[in-house]
């Protein structure tokens, strides 16, 4: 058994893990207790990265390819397939210009594949079309950091979690994206409950749920809030006067903006209470450390960047930066999007924090590429890059480890523009993605345990990324397979000229990098491979330094011309898309506690299923009552761009008025591509950032009378693998309206499929039995009332174990089946038929120990609080990631 030192592949924390493997298998996982990331803690999902590695269904082995749109692809060499993207690239390239080629990579690529990249669309094909998922997530925090402080990248470290005494929580439901960081967050309030925590978020999260003070604002009114608390702030006299003069520009433009936004006012327009505004601004002015906290709730908005940079006023104009626990720190979404903002490795910027615009930064980086130039046009981020290939005038995208058809907005959109597009290429280590239906070309990549390389968390802390097995199939690294194609277009449009790829391995891309980023604010000279060997390190790290930088700033210098932070007078705007009598409802998406962006990996995984086992739509009793719906009634979502139908969850933890939707089911396990087809593409104007976190939308019950549902252990129908299994359903969805298919059990796994439609689709049931290999047999029980149009069949391995089931027509008794699944049925089998006694959700609350929440609430009922929880059932004792929720049960038990 050999162990690998690497990082999680998931958010921006950047937990080290211990990864352990046989020669060509990962065998299992455990955090890293030297890394100071995480000191050894994981949450559920880094917990269960082994199992999401364990089985290659579904993996990209090999490279494919069509030469005509209507042809399928099929698998050729690598020689063919690199030879074929470098001809069909520079043919574009020398037909329409270079700008008629563009890139879309991700915030999960590894530094030295974003650099070469980058280096390949702005160096060698002459454009600036090359953008990033990180678009999504993090560009209107980067645009806030750069105006108001001068350079990108957070000033804080998460050493100041346990130092700050007031914390502050911006539209970030930190207990389910980002549990690793909460739980030092929760444990250094424990120590010290003087530490006071106010969350702003519309919706009640876990998060929510343990502050001191929770602001449910009307989504969108952050701007107005944080205008509101400065004013009071200065009203009380809790502003730093020295500070401000010493270190800042602006404040008096502020100051003047500030006084309209009384707190009375602002409390109406966010829909909170006034005192709950002036306590939140005392709380934060008085507070000897106060650190802001936030996430993509601030971020995806048509006016994120004013969002970051009203809440970077309440830091400036109280000095609550620079210094131990005070600062403003955005939370990273994805594992390296900041690793790719250092290489430049987006449409708006250049390699090192350099910018396009910048006569100077331009020559330095052709100077250093050994180019003649970089080009002065600035890239088209990500939904103008979509909207330009719909419209023709980029002939051919390279799409690498990101899925756009499920996680840009405005899907039929996307989807026509991958469509009208001349040459589609996908890099991806997963072939199933709802992205690679469009590829002409799919190029195979490693995924996570099979990469060597750098990452950039969200402390600025850079960590080695080293492989424990090798990549299966046909799969390479993702730099390599760029650079393959780059120096085949190079012998095309510079021919007998010196490569510009001369990379062998990982670190001689990583040590060109170095080069770019000396003299700059994210200088990292001083950093090699064997330095990161040793530890990981925080930038900047000069040549002439021993150690990183925890915190910038200390000096109260800033990255500006002068050295002096900036105000900016911003108003509230409201959201983009305001509801009216056709969209009456605030739609709000997020994020499930385990499951990660379009879970191509911990889709995987069918325990993380069973804390959120479908997809649904979360809304308030009294609009459910209103409308006489009840749980598990299916709606239909609208808005002016599109539908999908969703199961009803009902919730206070969503204000009257709003509902919210997970973003993370696509069309794996959905037959829509998930509620991103009813999001908007509305765009930050400063960030590009979309607002993907409000829509105007329309709730209708969806008439569907006939309804499925089919259960089936692995065992019965693919030998043990689950995921291939599930490969074989998910091309049915499509053909129903309303079809959704999940994954469930640790020891014994479920495929669940949930179907509803008028009527059932011509012959769709019998290719539904064939999947399932559910013909009749001696063990295959069938039921048919034809006049009822009810058709039953159930399964039973040799042994008489239940295996599996479809109940069409009539789905009564289904809940009571699935939990018999796995166990030998004792009674006549013909009494399967009987509806059993109704079975309630019994989610599984925590993971780790694997403990339901009947058995939680059970111990609650005889007044078991978390800490006697932890004790009996070990329910939050090992990651964590279920001890908001815990809290949450055991403050509702109070309350009852």
């Amino acid at each position: 058994m050999a162990i690998t030192r690497s990082t999680c592949c998931y958010c921006g924390v950047g937990c080290g893990v211990l990864i352990e493997s046989t020669v060509d298998q990962i065998t299992g996982v455990q955090g890293d207790p030297a890394h100071p990331a995480n000191w050894g803690q994981l949450c559920t999902k880094g917990l269960s990265l082994a199992q999401s590695a364990a089985s290659l269904t579904n993996r990209a082995l090999y490279p494919e390819l069509r030469l005509t749109r209507d042809a399928p692809r099929e698998r050729v060499d690598w020689a063919m397939a690199l030879d074929s993207v470098a001809e069909r690239f520079a043919d574009i390239i020398e037909q329409h210009g270079p700008d008629a080629v563009a890139f879309y990579v991700s915030g999960q690529l590894l530094t030295e594949d974003y650099y070469v990249f980058n280096k390949l669309a702005k160096g060698l094909v002459g454009t600036n079309n090359i953008d990033t998922n990180s678009r999504l997530c993090m560009s209107s925090a980067v645009t806030g950091y750069k105006m108001a402080l001068g350079a990108d990248g957070p000033p804080t470290c998460y050493d100041d979690l346990e130092a700050a005494h007031t914390v502050l929580f911006a539209g970030s439901n930190m207990a389910y994206a980002h549990p690793v960081l909460f739980r030092r967050l929760a444990a250094a309030k424990a120590a010290n409950p003087a530490v006071k925590w106010i969350v702003i978020d519309p919706r009640r999260t876990d998060t929510a749920v343990m502050a001191d003070l929770h602001l449910q604002i009307q989504p969108g009114t952050d701007v107005a809030l944080f205008n509101g608390m400065l004013h009071h702030l200065l009203w009380e006299g809790l502003a730093d006067p020295q500070f401000i003069a010493a270190h800042t520009a602006g404040f008096a433009e502020l100051k003047t903006m500030v006084r309209d936004y009384t707190p009375k006012m602002v409390a109406e327009i966010c829909g909170i209470l006034e005192e709950d505004l002036r306590l939140a601004a005392e709380w934060f002015g008085a507070s000897p450390a106060a650190l802001s906290l936030y996430c993509m709730g601030l971020n995806q908005s048509s006016h994120g960047t004013d969002k970051n940079l009203a809440l970077i006023n309440l830091h400036l104009a109280t000095g609550q930066i620079g210094k131990p626990g005070a600062g403003p720190f955005s939370l990273t979404g994805q594992p390296n999007a900041m690793g790719g903002r250092e290489v430049g490795g987006m449409a708006t910027m250049l390699a090192a924090h350099r910018d396009i615009a910048n006569a100077e930064h331009r020559a330095e980086v052709a100077a250093l590429w050994g180019v003649d130039s970089v080009s002065a046009q600035p890239g088209l981020p990500a939904i103008a890059m979509f909207d330009a290939i719909k419209a023709g005038k980029i002939k051919a995208i390279w799409i690498v480890c990101s899925n756009p058809a499920h996680s840009l907005p405005n899907l039929a959109h996307v989807r026509l523009a991958l469509a009208a597009a001349e040459l589609v290429v996908v890099q991806d280590a997963f072939i199933n993605t709802d992205t690679v239906a469009f590829a002409d070309v799919v190029l195979p990549a490693s995924s996570w345990g099979e990469k060597s390389g750098t990452v950039t968390n969200s402390e600025r802390r850079i960590s080695r990324v080293n492989a424990a097995v090798a990549a299966p199939g046909e799969a390479k690294a993702d730099w390599e397979i760029a650079v393959a194609v780059a120096q085949r277009i190079e012998a095309r449009l510079r021919p007998e000229l010196p490569t510009l790829f001369p990379y062998v391995d990982s670190e001689m891309i990583f040590n060109e990098h170095r080069l770019l980023t000396r003299g700059r604010d994210l200088d990292i000279g001083g950093l090699s491979y064997a330095q990161l060997a040793k530890s990981p390190q925080q930038w900047p790290f000069p040549a002439d330094a021993s150690h990183g930088q925890a915190r910038r700033y200390t000096d109260g210098v800033f990255a500006t011309d002068d050295g002096r932070a900036r105000f900016h007078a911003v108003q509230y705007l409201p959201v983009a898309e305001a509801t009216n009598s056709r969209f009456p409802f605030h739609l709000l998406t997020g994020r499930l506690r385990d499951q990660w962006h379009g879970m191509s990996r911990t889709g995987r995984v069918p325990a993380l299923f069973e804390h959120s086992a479908e997809p649904a739509l979360t809304m308030h009793p009294l609009d459910a009552e209103r409308r006489s719906l009840k749980a598990g009634d299916l709606l239909k979502v609208s808005s002016k761009r599109g539908s999908l139908i969703l199961p009803l969850e009902i919730a206070d933890s969503v204000a009257s008025g709003t509902v919210f939707a997970a973003m993370h089911w696509n069309g794996q396990f959905l037959n829509s591509g998930g509620i991103n087809e009813v999001c908007s593409s509305a765009v930050d104007a400063k960030s590009a950032q979309p607002e993907l976190k409000h829509a105007a939308v329309r709730v209708e019950k969806a008439e569907l009378p006939w309804r499925l549902v089919a259960a089936m252990s692995v065992e019965e129908a693919t030998g043990g693998d689950i995921l291939a299994l599930h490969a074989i359903v998910q091309p049915l969805l499509q053909a129903c309206a309303y079809a959704s298919v999940s994954l469930q059990g640790r020891e014994n796994p479920l495929l669940v499929l949930r179907v509803a439609d008028m009527a059932a689709p011509e012959g769709w049931l019998e290719r539904l039995f064939t999947a399932l290999q559910l013909q009749p047999s001696a063990n295959v029980l069938q039921y048919q009332d034809a006049k009822r149009g009810v058709i039953k069949r159930v399964a039973w391995s040799d042994d008489a174990v239940l295996r599996g089931f479809v109940l069409a027509g009539d789905i009564a008794g289904s809940t009571a089946l699935i939990a018999q699944l796995g166990l030998v049925w004792t009674g006549p089998r013909i009494r399967v038929f009987t509806p059993g006694q109704a079975v309630a959700n019994d989610r599984v609350i925590c993971q780790c120990i694997y403990v339901r929440e009947s058995r939680i609430l059970a111990e609650i009922t005889q007044g078991a609080d978390v800490a006697q929880l932890k004790a009996k059932l070990g329910c939050g004792s090992v990651c964590g990631s279920c001890i908001p929720e815990l809290t949450r049960l055991c403050q509702t038990a109070l309350v009852c």
